[in-house]
């Protein structure tokens, strides 16, 4: 068994897809003998007890390339992963890309990076005989030509298929995938276990802000400097006028890149009231999301850690993903762009957030008992689908601690 993907370099989210993929391995199929594929392979075998392989030949891949013997390096480098790649799918039955936004572009995205390196996956486990499963991943409509059409024949080449929200569903039917047969599931961090949440009491309590280097799109690439300012400059205003209010802020972030954001954001408002987390995991990231009255958040999990622990949250949204969670989640009245945050209207709409703070918690209680139930069938149909002669039936899913 093959797990693929860009984990163990820096991203919670995608970490956690891992953690909940292992989680249903390890509980339905403990015969599989499991190893990755992977963006940074020591991390991961270093948390996750599993032997991994670095998904690029060139160790310099997702750095730009401007000198002439880095450049010839990356060419080579494509050349050497088609047989390195190969060579790994062949030894393995089943091949699975646990999540992630694998089959989208809704963050800069070069085509020749991650696209190519999935297609490359799937057209090996095609022509060797080896089943490639993508299970509840994201997907959206694609501008540039050669992303798309890496995008869908990886798609097309994959043995199954999951999303984790019907617009990706949609979106690969509109790029040319027969999405027929195709299921939507919840993501997978919704499997994983869920500290219990505080209640609140008393006075006003802290409020985590999830932060983001946030430069755009890939159709953005233009503008990113000048949509990276918007939306900083909004959050250091929400922060602060938080602040005035006397509201401890707790940062949280999802990928290392983060850091530079927090760093101005501590920088420029200044407050022993303004603190940031250290977050290792997606459970750190529920930790603290569970002791927090209310979040405000960009990245699609953080917006997962805080509804998971049933605590009040508002979304900045960069992408549609963003926008079919909190909806699903029954908070979609509460999503606000990232590219035109606006500090004024955030900070109105998390005042009515907080007002309807209760009523919120009774509805997010419901809809992950329900996001629980439906990934227990994910699980059935996984085992269904690649491992047909083995007859499990015990449900991986956990529920959430008393």
């Amino acid at each position: 068994m093959g797990l693929f993907g860009l984990l163990g370099s820096g991203n919670l989210g995608n970490d956690g897809s891992l953690e909940a993929l292992l989680g249903y391995l390890r509980t339905q199929h403990p015969e599989a003998v499991v190893d990755a594929l992977c963006g940074g392979p020591e991390a991961v075998t270093a948390r996750f007890g599993i032997p991994a392989t670095r998904l690029h030949w060139y160790r310099g891949e997702y750095r730009t390339a401007s000198r002439a013997g880095a450049i010839a390096s990356k060419g080579l480098g494509k050349l050497v992963d088609v047989f390195r790649t190969a060579a790994w799918v062949r030894r393995h039955d089943v091949v699975i890309v646990p999540g992630m936004g694998v089959l989208e572009a809704t963050l800069p995205l070069r085509p020749w990076g991650f696209p190519y390196a999935l297609f490359l996956l799937c057209a090996s486990g095609r022509l060797l005989g080896t089943r490639v499963a993508l299970v509840s991943v994201g997907a959206a409509r694609i501008g540039n030509r050669r992303t798309r059409a890496l995008v869908r024949w990886s798609a097309r080449l994959a043995a199954y298929r999951s999303y984790r929200d019907a617009q990706s569903r949609d979106a690969m039917r509109a790029m040319g995938v027969d999405t027929a047969r195709d299921e939507v599931y919840p993501d997978l961090a919704f499997a994983l276990p869920t500290p219990g949440a505080n209640a609140p009491s008393g006075p006003p309590g802290p409020v985590c802000v999830g932060v983001m280097d946030f430069h755009g799109g890939d159709d953005d690439r233009s503008r990113a400097g000048q949509i990276h300012r918007r939306y900083l400059d909004g959050t250091i205003r929400f922060v602060r006028a938080l602040v005035e209010e006397g509201r401890e802020v707790r940062l949280l972030t999802g990928d290392a890149c983060d850091a530079p954001v927090v760093a101005a954001i501590l920088d420029a408002v200044d407050s022993p009231l303004v603190t940031a987390a250290e977050a290792a995991s997606l459970a750190d990231l529920m930790k603290e999301t569970a002791a927090a009255d209310a979040v405000v958040a960009i990245r699609y999990h953080n917006l997962i850690c805080a509804l998971k622990t049933g605590t009040p949250t508002l979304a900045v949204t960069y992408a549609a993903k963003s926008e079919a969670l909190m909806e699903r989640m029954g908070l979609g009245a509460y999503c606000h762009p990232a590219r035109e945050l606006d500090a004024d209207r955030l900070l109105a709409q998390f005042r009515a957030l907080e007002k309807r703070s209760a009523g919120l918690r009774r509805t997010l209680v419901e809809r992950n008992l329900a996001a629980a139930r439906h990934l227990d069938h994910q699980f059935t149909a996984l085992t269904t689908a690649l491992f047909p002669t083995t007859g499990h039936t015990r449900s991986p899913a956990r529920q959430e601690a008393p």
